[in-house]
């Protein structure tokens, strides 16, 4: 495991692009997470601040990419307002080291930053998906399900 003060994280640029959109997850974990590209993809259709896309950095190293989202209208008809963890690609070599509970922790500052009281995250349920990292973070499944993945929720303090 890292320690982390040597963790960071960037705003993507065009100094980092190649980087970041050279984060790959094991090949038995691409079911579960988009590729880096089309997360940034995704980030730049969104409305300016809903999506925040970030380099995960270990000293000069980049070992991971985080996307979270912020004030996404959930239900679609303006009425029920999530932020959250919206992708999380640790590269295949990285994996087991902090990087992870790094990037959950980073994006549960920004949320209490921003005046929010809960982390919401989606996984795909199954063998080599994340569900028991979560799990082990302190999500609880909700209740919920979108697109076949669970909604698990992070009540913060």
């Amino acid at each position: 495991m890292t320690t982390t003060s040597a963790l960071r994280l960037e705003e993507i640029t065009p100094g980092n692009f190649e980087a970041a959109t050279g984060i790959r997850v094991r090949p038995e974990q691409e079911f579960a997470v988009s590729p880096v590209l089309k997360s940034l993809a995704e980030a730049y259709v969104h409305p300016a601040g809903v999506a925040w896309p970030r380099l995960i950095v270990d000293g000069d190293r980049p070992v991971g990419f985080l996307m979270a989202f912020f004030d996404i209208d959930w239900g679609a008809d303006g009425t029920l307002f999530r932020s959250g963890l919206w992708r999380l690609n640790i590269a295949a070599g990285e994996q087991g080291r902090g990087y992870g509970r790094f990037a959950v922790r980073s994006v549960a500052d920004e949320i209490r930053r921003r005046g929010g009281t809960e982390l919401y995250v989606t996984w795909h349920p199954g063998p080599n998906g994340p569900e028991n990292f979560y799990l082990r973070l302190g999500f609880r499944p909700n209740g919920e399900t979108v697109e076949g993945e669970t909604v698990g929720l992070q009540e913060l303090s």
